[in-house]
């Protein structure tokens, strides 16, 4: 996401706009900006009187929140799930599409989230198993 011009670069043209009488054409062109950037600070400056840069992007609202935050609230105490099980639920019970992130957040913003215990691990590879026993002596037939 690309950032705001600095303060600096913004008071040096509009400066040279307002104090040198610079075409705005020209001050875009001496300070490499798009002269629509000049006009619109210029602008900005002689109605608002300041150059600080607006708020980029915006909020955007939660798509689990509602109705359906309630609903998958009830669903994760109800007992095990699955991440990749909500969102399947979600799709085809409450028509909600939403990804594996959005679950993923929510449920852990909800402080939902559970680690198993170590009695319900996978057998061990056999790499950690106890080593064999050494085999007894075998005889020598001659």
């Amino acid at each position: 996401m690309g950032r705001p011009y600095s303060q600096d670069l913004r008071k040096r043209a509009v400066f040279a706009v307002e104090r040198e009488g610079m075409s705005r054409q020209a001050a875009a062109q001496r300070y490499g900006v798009a002269p629509s950037t000049v006009i619109g600070w210029v602008a900005q400056f002689r109605t608002k009187g300041h150059l600080e840069p607006g708020q980029m992007g915006s909020h955007k609202p939660r798509t689990l929140s509602g109705d359906h935050r309630i609903w998958l609230l009830q669903r994760c105490k109800a007992g095990d799930f699955t991440l990749r099980g909500l969102v399947g639920e979600l799709a085809s019970e409450r028509g909600l599409k939403v990804d594996y992130r959005s679950v993923w957040e929510f449920v852990h913003a909800e402080d939902l989230s559970f680690k198993k215990n170590t009695s319900a691990r996978r057998a061990g590879s056999s790499r950690r198993s106890k080593a064999a026993r050494p085999m007894g002596k075998v005889s020598k037939s001659h």
